[in-house]
């Protein structure tokens, strides 16, 4: 081997007619881990040999070859990707006598091909099934990339905008200071939009160790999240108005004499249906003038001491409108209730039944009428 071979920046392997190692330059003692001493004289296949095939070496005797060919070269624990071709070695008299394989470790190219190959296949992947659209813009915001089967479903073509300027395209519509901002670096995330009659999701994430992309963008097709929340919205809405009016039908504020109003309580009431009760009661009282408010809990069977304590109160804020409040049906347990808080029930009028308090309001309202001035 010449010195010229022997300090080449590739591979430069010499072989005699038997496939035996006649020459070793210093790259090949690099990439394949053996002293070019030790290298001569042994089989090519034993030291570089091709996975899988055994023999593969035998073609650099048959003919010279007409392109590099890529192989897998076993070496201990690790492969070495190696690109090698070579050319046969023949005398004067034009009979074989060898050949020459010369060729280059390829093994981070095909790693980072087959990294890229996986990425794109990644990719692909997810832009086919998911409601998605990806894409790219170069440092003045014209389109570099753009695919995704949520851009093909709002009726748009893979690509269709590259080369075009965002702001051109989109000149109409709003978020162009979101886009600008993550152009200068500052990443802008769940960005709401409405664009070809599709609600999105954006996210704009800035590129900065990229000299031609300056940000990329994901866009999430949210029109049937966006449908969802409006039915659920409405849905609600409508709950709402039922449970409104379950609320007024559940206490409905009945006049039943002129002056004289009651308010038949049915169920379990809380401290927030009591609250809700008295405020509806006490615009009924201050609306009509009434003289007397009933309120009637035939219909509720057990209280809490903070519901009893609202009762009673509702009582008097009856009184301080000038009307009296009057209770009726109340249940034994209520009524043990409201005696274990110690109230002074002894000004408030209290009736077994609806029709005795009844009775009692109108007998009030004739006294008030007999004794009235002429």
């Amino acid at each position: 081997m010449d010195e010229h071979s022997n300090n080449a920046p590739h591979v430069v392997i010499e072989l005699d007619d038997a496939l035996r190692v006649s020459g070793w330059n210093r790259r090949a003692e690099q990439v394949f881990g053996v002293r070019a001493a030790e290298a001569l004289g042994r089989p090519v296949a034993e030291l570089v040999p091709v996975v899988g095939e055994p023999s593969a070496w035998s073609d650099a005797l048959t003919a010279d070859s007409d392109a590099p060919r890529l192989r897998r070269i076993a070496r201990g624990e690790r492969e070495v990707m190696f690109d090698a071709w070579w050319q046969l070695k023949r005398d004067g008299d034009g009979r074989r006598t060898g050949a020459t394989i010369y060729g280059f470790d390829v093994t981070a190219r095909e790693a980072a091909a087959r990294s890229g190959r996986l990425e794109r296949t990644i990719l692909s992947n997810l832009l086919d099934t998911l409601d998605i659209s990806a894409w790219a813009l170069d440092r003045d915001g014209v389109f570099l990339f753009q695919d995704g089967k949520a851009m093909r479903a709002a009726g748009l073509q893979p690509h269709q905008f590259v080369g075009a300027s965002m702001f051109d395209v989109y000149a109409g519509e709003a978020g162009h200071d979101d886009v600008r901002a993550a152009l200068a670096g500052e990443a802008r995330l769940g960005i709401r939009s409405e664009t070809y009659g599709v609600h999105w999701m954006h996210w704009y994430i800035p590129v900065e160790d990229a000299q031609d992309v300056g940000l990329v963008g994901i866009s999430l097709d949210v029109s049937d999240t966006k449908r969802n929340e409006v039915e659920l919205r409405a849905k609600l809405d409508l709950i709402e108005k039922q449970q409104e009016v379950i609320r007024e039908l559940s206490t409905p504020i009945i006049e039943v004499w002129d002056g004289v109003i009651t308010l038949p309580i049915v169920g379990l009431i809380d401290s927030v249906r009591t609250a809700e009760i008295m405020d509806n009661l006490l615009q009924t009282v201050g609306r009509t003038r009434a003289r007397f408010a009933i309120l009637d809990l035939t219909g509720v069977e057990v209280v809490d001491t903070g519901t009893a304590s609202h009762l009673i109160g509702m009582i008097q804020a009856i009184r301080l409108l000038g009307a009296e409040g009057i209770l009726t049906g109340i249940h034994p347990v209520i009524a043990q209730t409201i005696v274990s808080l110690g109230v002074d029930l002894t000004r408030v009028a209290v009736f077994a039944k609806l029709r005795d308090a009844l009775h009692y309001c109108i007998g009030q309202l004739g006294k008030k009428r007999t004794v009235a001035p002429t």
